[in-house]
């Protein structure tokens, strides 16, 4: 993992959040060159906010035309009942219990919204 890589853990389903701070900032990281590398990580409450929200679905597909990776939590999707639509958003789903816990050991560059 680069150290030029920032992590976004999203867990909070505020869409004025979402917009206003996930969204525009993970897009304007990369877009002026402050990271190399943005990953989204979709967890909790937020998966239902993107299966939901036609807004925000529209800024992922901005943010990913950015350059923004995007990936979501399948136990929480799983949970939530946003797994197929994430899927069909094109958000990669995976157990991320683990991955997580090996980025904060590895002290990466983790923002959690």
């Amino acid at each position: 993992m680069k150290k030029n890589h920032l992590y976004i853990l999203w867990t909070n389903d505020n869409p004025l959040t979402a917009e206003h701070m996930v969204m525009m900032y993970s897009k304007n990281a990369l877009l002026r060159n402050w990271w190399d590398e943005v990953t989204v990580i979709i967890w909790g409450a937020t998966s239902k906010l993107v299966a939901e929200n036609d807004n925000i679905q529209q800024l992922i597909k901005e943010g990913e035309e950015s350059g923004v990776k995007f990936s979501g939590c399948l136990a929480c999707a799983n949970n939530l009942g946003t797994t197929e639509k994430l899927m069909e958003l094109g958000i990669e789903l995976k157990l991320w219990g683990e991955p997580l816990t090996e980025l904060i050991k590895n002290k990466e560059n983790i923002l959690t919204v």
